[in-house]
């Protein structure tokens, strides 16, 4: 009699979710094993710097596969112990005080906030976002209002933040390098979009500037720019990137380059271990190069990918990145290669001071990025001019009277 295969997934984010539910959709009958040791099955993050930390999400929503449906798909969950060692000559990993056999394993390890390490980052009322219980805590600081919050990073975790921290009522400074909010994620002519967005609404912008540290006895009071000059401060967030959770992957050594680096099948460079999500570093066939995503669609979309893969597909990842923000009145949408739109032209179409308008990232008359903010019904068809790698106008996709669906080849 054949021995049932066994298949153990580390992680308690959407990847880790979305992998063991497309496992099974597959067909897999084997064994399975999810481990994460934050307390809870595998949950979303993004509700965590919007709906949840607005009050207008509960807990149960951020949470995809209940604990019932582990059981029903006969999933061993495991929420209360973390893996701690990799040995995968002998194909086993250890979580908490067990030594568990696999035939394949997935690292879906995820990230954790980069801390800040200056003076004063002990201090009560420094704040980090990433988990269910970070947000929860945060938004019981921020919501009866009144309070004076400092954001470190102008990034999409800072600007969503300063967002709801402004929509319970408390004064927001937002402290970053750079000339505008989120130039290294769409470049300095959309960064300013956002920067006169949180402007109107009454946020503090100190562009050009730095925390070097945080000032207070128990509590923060106050922080210390790198000019040495003091704000007061009630709640400081820290909100200056993410650092991918490669310890276990490097300590059995495993490749590790900004993440867990992965063939375009999610394949480690040790044999039966893949992974996939914000740890993982994957070759993306477009781009031939390697690409390490951060975003919600990124995770959904490479845990069903690498679901199939685990359950015996042969496929090549070539998804094109996606991300979304909700801030105010603002929504938007973003698809693209950002290696590619970091030098490429911005072509606006509509009306850009009303914040109602579609953005285009365009290199050598392709579109390789595009975005939409309070324009709806369109992300479909910018993700096929990017993926058609079409030759367009750009006179053309400036002209709102033009049809985009025109300009993709038949």
């Amino acid at each position: 009699m054949a021995v049932a295969e066994r298949i153990v997934i580390i992680g308690g984010g959407l990847t880790a979710a979305r992998a063991v539910e497309q496992l099974r959709a597959e067909g897999f009958d084997g064994e399975v094993l999810v481990a994460t040791a934050e307390g809870r099955p595998p949950y979303e993050r993004p509700p965590l710097s919007k709906g949840y930390l607005l009050g207008t999400d509960d807990p149960a929503s951020t949470i995809p596969l209940t604990k019932r449906w582990y059981r029903e798909h006969e999933v061993e969950l495991r929420t209360d112990a973390a893996a701690t060692a990799l040995d995968v000559a002998a194909h086993a990993v250890t979580i908490g005080a067990d030594a568990v056999a696999y035939d394949r394993l997935l690292l879906a390890t995820g990230a954790r906030p980069r801390r800040f390490t200056g003076p004063g980052a002990e201090l009560t009322g420094v704040h980090t976002l990433r988990t269910l219980p970070d947000s929860t805590r945060l938004r019981t600081a921020l919501k009866d209002g009144g309070r004076r919050v400092v954001l470190m990073g102008a990034g999409w975790i800072g600007l969503e933040v300063a967002a709801a921290a402004r929509g319970y009522g408390n004064e927001v400074t937002v402290v970053a390098p750079g000339e505008v909010p989120l130039a290294s994620a769409v470049g300095p002519e959309v960064g300013a979009v956002f920067a006169r967005l949180h402007e109107q609404h009454g946020v503090v912008l100190r562009m050009g500037a730095a925390v070097t540290a945080v000032r207070g006895r128990r509590r923060v009071d106050g922080v210390i720019l790198g000019t040495g000059e003091e704000l007061d401060a009630d709640l400081v967030v820290v909100g200056i990137g993410a650092v991918p959770n490669t310890e276990l992957a490097a300590s059995a050594g495993l490749t590790i380059d900004d993440g867990i680096v992965t063939d375009s099948g999610f394949r480690t460079s040790a044999p039966d271990v893949f992974a996939a999500g914000d740890v993982a570093n994957v070759r993306h066939p477009v781009l031939e190069r390697h690409l390490r995503v951060e975003h919600w669609a990124n995770a959904e979309n490479q845990g069903r990918a690498v679901g199939r893969v685990l359950a015996g597909a042969d496929l090549v990842y070539d998804e094109i990145p996606y991300f979304f923000t909700d801030q105010y009145d603002l929504g938007m949408e973003y698809s693209g290669y950002g290696p590619l739109a970091a030098d490429a032209s911005v072509v606006f179409r509509g009306d850009v001071a009303g914040r109602e308008f579609l953005a285009f990232w365009v290199r050598d008359h392709r579109v390789v990025a595009g975005m939409n903010v309070n324009v709806w019904d369109v992300n479909e068809t910018v993700q096929t001019l990017i993926r058609t790698g079409a030759t367009v106008d750009p006179e053309m996709l400036r002209d709102p009277a033009v049809p985009l669906e025109s300009l993709i080849p038949v």
